[in-house]
């Protein structure tokens, strides 16, 4: 549900067309690109129109933001900035360089630009990697970095509603409260570290998950699409570009990855806390994984009404009040959402400081 969800790798680095050192090539929009994008923006448009209702019920609630408990308010920006600091470390992982300023600045413009674009991953992605480039980054090693980036974090934001159903089940007795839901979510959070790691360094899950999901969408869709074939090799392979990024650091990235959802999901819980609201444990944790995979839909840009409209939904069924769940959708998209958002402008000007104007070409 945050808003520096992965954008989706690029399997050939942008503007790379030419050789080492020489200058990409521009090729001016075909008639399908435009019509594509034409097509993207007036979904989006068409989806926020029918989610504005409960949009604009979670921003009207602005008002109320200053009767929240500002010591919990505290602790969800703090969680979420903690979030966005492991996501940082991962992609610093991933790139195998100990700068920061590159990569949160890249980051960060990134994340600005897919937040405000319908279907603005590939944009953003786009800019991050041309970012990277510029400072000095080798272009291949930079997009084989988002690749594997962007597989981990997918990876783990589809795991994520799996994962919870066992501690739901295991929590469902419980009696409901903050405390208790945080001590579950984060047996969770251990519970999907425990099932990357095997999924990492085992073929057999892996394959075996990916055959399930092939014959059920086979079946699904009999008789109307051609049978899906070879999902458990293309696993495998996803995986294996993740371990060949990595090397041995896959568990320091495993517990990073983890790590950025546990204290997003940390966030949501404080934001929950300040408005005084004791809802059931186990329903909030299914309605964050939820929301989490909504958001994974490119049809709105960072989700906007998408996630507004399905986690307050889910809240509610949580036992949260109906007012007291948008507030807390309001908090919550509040430190995840809109104040990443707006850091976008400022860190890439602070990189233009540094390293100039993009140059638009691949550094080998």
């Amino acid at each position: 549900m945050t808003s520096h969800h992965p954008p989706p790798g690029p399997a050939r680095p942008p503007g790379a067309s030419g050789g080492p050192g020489k200058p990409a090539r521009s090729w001016p929009l075909s008639r399908r690109t435009i019509v594509t994008r034409a097509v993207a923006l007036a979904v989006a448009g068409l989806a926020i129109y029918l989610l504005l209702p409960s949009l604009t019920r979670v921003l009207a609630s602005w008002p109320r933001l200053r009767t929240l408990d500002p010591v919990w308010l505290a602790v969800a920006l703090v969680a979420e900035v903690a979030s966005f600091t492991c996501t940082f470390a991962l992609q610093r992982l991933a790139l195998q360089t100990r700068a920061w300023f590159s990569v949160v600045t890249a980051g960060l413009a990134g994340n600005g630009v897919s937040g405000i674009l319908p279907g603005g991953a590939a944009a953003g992605a786009g800019l991050q990697f041309e970012m990277l480039s510029n400072a000095g980054f080798d272009s291949g090693a930079a997009a084989a970095a988002l690749t594997a980036f962007s597989l981990l974090e997918v990876g783990a934001l589809l795991a994520l509603p799996v994962v919870a159903l066992p501690a739901v089940l295991a929590g469902a007795a419980v009696s409901p409260g903050l405390v208790r839901t945080g001590l579950l979510g984060l047996a969770m959070f251990c519970l999907l570290a425990v099932v990357g790691a095997v999924l990492l360094n085992t073929d057999r899950p892996l394959a075996a998950v990916g055959r399930a999901v092939e014959a059920l969408r086979n079946r699904i869709t009999r008789g109307r699409r051609p049978p899906l074939t070879g999902l458990d090799t293309l696993l495998l392979s996803e995986r294996d570009t993740i371990r060949s990024v990595l090397g041995r650091n896959w568990w320091q990235a495993l517990l990073l990855t983890v790590g950025r959802l546990g204290f997003d999901f940390g966030c949501l819980l404080a934001a929950l806390r300040a408005t005084g609201t004791h809802p059931q444990h186990a329903l909030v944790l299914l309605a964050y994984a939820a929301a989490n995979v909504i958001e994974l839909v490119p049809v709105t840009p960072g989700g906007l009404g998408l996630v507004e409209a399905s986690l307050a939904g889910l809240l509610v069924l949580a036992g949260v009040h109906g007012s007291d769940a948008f507030l807390a959708t309001l908090a919550y998209r509040l430190a995840s959402y809109w104040l990443p958002l707006s850091t976008g402008l400022p860190a890439y000007l602070l990189y233009r400081h540094r390293y100039g104007r993009l140059a638009h070409h691949a550094r080998h």
